[in-house]
Order: C-alpha cells, then structure tokens, then sequence
C-alpha cells in the first residue's frame, strides 16, 4: 500500500514548478509501471501520469479497468491517499474523463461476480448520463441487463436509470413492467421497492400499466416514494439516485387523468396532512381542463381556511369547469383577507369579471414592490391590465431576472410591446448559450415563443444550443433529466415559432 501512495506523491512532485533535473527520470519509470505485473501499480501509474497526459486514460483504457475490476482494488482501502473501496475507485477514476465517452462506463457495466463491482457501474452510468446526452444509447442495453440482477439494490438502481432517461427507454418497457411485482426493497431509510422504481419509469414512458400500481399507492398509508419535493444540485461525477414523491410522478401523466381522478379525490378528501392536499392540488392544477371531474372535491376544500388557496389555485387551472367556486372566490377577495389576490385571480381564471383582481393588486402595489405572483395576474389579465403598462415597462429591466422576465412578458400579454419585452427576456437566456443553464430559462423561453417572429434574436442567440451534448440542466438526480427535455421542448418551441432561415435548418437535422 506504501508504494501505492508513492507512485502517486511522485505524480504530483513532478508536476510542480520548477520540476527539477529527475523530472524526466521520473516520467520514464512512472511510463514503464504501465506495464508493470501488479495491477494497482499499474492503475497508480496511470493516476500519476493522467495530470499530464490527458489522453492516457482513454489510450489504455484496459489498464484502469483491469486493476479496478480485479479483487487486489481492495488495496486502495488502506492506502493514505485514497481510503476507498470499489465504488470509492470508480468515482476516483471515472473523474479521469471528463468528456462523453462511454468507454469506461461500459467497460464496468461488463459482466462481474461482486454485487459491488455492479453497484460501482451503475453509479458511473448514472454520472455519466446526467451530464452528457449521447451516452444512453450505447449504455442502455447494458442498463437493462441489470434488470434482472439478482441483487436488489442493482435492480432498483438500473430501474431508476430507466426512469431518468424517460422516453428513451421505450424499447425496454416490457423488462420494465416485469418488475411491477418485485417488492423487495432497498436497505435506505426510505425503504423503496424495485417495483415503485419500475412504477417511476412506466410513468416517465406514459405507459398506462404503471396505473394499478399508482391507484394502490393512492389508497395506501405509506410508500417507498419521497415524502416531500426534494432538489438536489446537478453535481459532476455523481448521480443522486432518488424517487419523486408519489404527486410528482402523477403529474406526468395527464393524459391517464380520467382513471387517476376518482382515486385521486378520494386521496384528497380523506388527506389530513396539509403538505399532501397541497401537492395533489398542485396536480389537478397541472392536469388543467382534464381534472374537472374533481370541482366537487375542490369545492369543499375551499371553505375550509386551512386548505382553501390550494384548492383555488387548482380551480384557476382546471378553468372554467370550476365557476361553480364564484360566490366563494369573489368572498376571499376583501380589503382584509388574506391571500386576497389568490382569491381574485382564481375567479377571474374560472369565468369572473377582471374588476376584483385589478382591485386587488392595485391594493398591493400601491403599499411595496410588484410581486412575481402579481405579475402573473397581470400577464393573464392581458389588456384589462393596460393601467399598469408604465410599471411593467420599468420592471423589465429589474436587476433580479425573475422579475425582468415575468415583468416582460406581462407588458407583452398587456401591451403587445415586443421592442421592449423580447430584449429582456433574451437577456434571461443568454447564459443558455454559453452552456449555463439558469431556472429561469425555461419560463423565458416559453415566453419568447409566444412573441412569434419577434423573438429571432433570441433563436438566432441560441442557434447552436440544439447541438450541445450536454445536458441543459440546473438539477441533479432525476430532475436534471427532466428539466433537460422541458428545456429543449421549449426550445423546438421558440425555433417553430420564429421559422427563420437558421432555426430552419436546426430544426432539419
């Protein structure tokens, strides 16, 4: 272990300034442990020399996963430098690449007796794939095998895998759905089944067999799903290997509205924590039109003081169907009350009048700052709003882009003003086309597709994004996944919208 720890203390004596007259020896004698018969030195070599030839990790690939596939990696464990086992190794060596390759990934994926040695591949697979697009193809056969590990931990983790990458496991949906009855479950906390992982996936896919499993754990007290909404930072070198809570997943499924709604509402009458009435109205919110048959259940939440701006927040997006909730709206809309805004813009979302929104905001604008909730009444007040067209010019160019950008797209809803709207907006999405993905980029592209053919600055900015392998991502775990598809969608959206010669032929490839 001792030589371990030297080859690596001379890997990074010899890169230092000024390097000495044995420099060279140095670098021969790390070269000729290349090949040298231990398969740690040969892998601590290749550690040593990696800072200063970037390519030799790559050029002799099967040096690094010789030695960490082999049963003498445990030596690491014990060494000063690394203390690290088998997975410990991968991650050490993985960071060696930093680019898309699947090379090394797939050498790990390769057949291998320890459940550790399977665990470790699946990591680097996740770690790879959340940073770059290109690799799911090549890796997925790989990640599907391990379906049928007879490990639990690496089942979940090939499932979960599945459920990131989303549409592109399709062609796998049917060893994905062989794991709906497998409820052996992870030793962590949270106690998650192979089964709910598979659930996660078929619903990432839109596959209606994930249904009967969803409606159970409706009706259950407790699952293997996140208890809450948990974000993760996007992170290199690491997946974060977690499940939505169970409303996040439902939220993926619009289109099977009809089948979870009786369920659903029976979830949301009987739900004492206010967290979960609060997250499956969210759900009917986002399901909009297709959640109506849930206004009576909506109703009833709205009288009671604990739970009634959640469920007028879910009433404003399922529209209209819901104008039976007027009467009880337009009453939470007093000088006094509470939420009073909430109130008003759910009415006017169900069929009211504009009037008590406008009186609202008016009411709260004139005592601080416009909020970004505000400014969202106002873009869907559209012009009804046009008194406030000075202010919303003036936020645009706010120094906080949230509030430039909901400002801009307001006075656009308002005014129809793109000469001032589109310039902010862009500005909220420049970052995009240097590779940083900000939160805000996604609203703001949105927006911009709205404008039409006004925003071709914004198209013709972020022309080369579409190419990037990289993932357009802010998140780690599954919602870089997710915030990566929502982003390029948005981008198909603007580019459509612009038709400009350039994102033509973007949209060609």
């Amino acid at each position: 272990m001792a030589r371990l720890d030297l080859l690596l203390a001379l890997g990074r004596a010899v890169e230092r300034e000024p390097a000495g007259v044995h420099a060279a020896g140095v670098f021969d004698l790390l070269r000729e442990l290349l090949d040298a018969p231990e398969r740690q030195m040969r892998l601590a070599a290749v550690h040593a020399l990696a800072p200063a030839d970037r390519d030799l990790p790559v050029r002799r690939l099967g040096v690094p996963l010789d030695a960490i596939r082999a049963p003498s990696v445990e030596l690491w464990r014990h060494t000063a430098s690394v203390e690290a086992g088998v997975q410990g190794v991968h991650h050490w060596t993985g960071a060696l690449s930093t680019g898309p390759s699947p090379a090394f990934a797939l050498g790990l994926l390769d057949e291998h007796p320890d459940v550790e040695q399977r665990i470790g591949a699946l990591n680097q697979v996740g770690a790879l794939l959340i940073r770059w697009r290109s690799p799911s193809a090549p890796l997925l056969p790989g990640i599907a095998a391990r379906l049928d590990d007879p490990v639990t931990e690496v089942r979940f983790r090939a499932a979960e895998l599945m459920a990131c990458l989303g549409p592109k496991a399709m062609a796998h949906s049917d060893r994905i759905a062989a794991l709906l009855d497998d409820t052996a479950a992870r030793t962590t906390r949270a106690g998650s089944t192979v089964a709910e992982a598979a659930l996660w996936a078929l619903a990432r896919l839109n596959d209606a067999r994930c249904l009967p499993g969803l409606i159970e754990a409706m009706a259950g007290s407790g699952s293997g799903f996140a208890s809450t909404s948990s974000y993760y930072p996007a992170t290199i070198g690491l997946h974060h290997v977690v499940l939505p809570n169970l409303e996040e997943i439902l939220s993926f499924l619009p289109d099977h509205a009809e089948p979870l709604l009786g369920p659903l509402g029976e979830r949301l009458v009987a739900a004492t924590d206010e967290h979960v009435v609060s997250r499956l109205c969210k759900v009917l919110a986002d399901w909009g039109p297709a959640a109506e048959a849930a206004v009576p259940q909506l109703l009833g939440l709205l009288e009671d003081d604990r739970t009634w701006v959640v469920a007028a927040e879910a009433l404003a997006g399922i529209g209209r169907a819901g104008n039976g909730a007027r009467d009880l709206l337009l009453a939470r809309t007093a000088p006094r009350e509470e939420h009073a805004e909430t109130a008003a813009w759910a009415w006017w979302k169900i069929g009211g009048e504009p009037g008590p929104a406008l009186e609202v905001i008016g009411r709260a604008a004139g005592e601080k700052r416009i909020s970004r909730a505000s400014l969202r009444t106002l873009a869907d007040l559209g012009p009804h709003a046009a008194g406030y067209a000075d202010r919303l010019r003036g936020l645009t160019a706010d120094s906080d882009h949230w509030i430039s950008v909901e400002a801009a797209h307001a006075l656009w809803a308002v005014t129809g003003d793109t000469a001032t709207t589109v310039p902010a907006m862009t500005a909220a999405v420049r970052a995009l086309a240097d590779g940083t993905c900000l939160t805000v980029a996604l609203p703001a592209l949105r927006y911009l597709a709205l404008t039409g053919h006004a925003a071709r600055p914004a198209a013709q900015l972020l022309r080369d994004v579409p190419f990037r392998d990289q993932r357009l991502s802010s998140n780690g775990g599954w919602r870089g996944f997710t915030q990566d598809e929502a982003v390029r969608a948005a981008l198909d959206e603007l580019y459509a919208a612009c038709d400009s010669p350039a994102v033509t032929a973007i949209l060609r490839c």
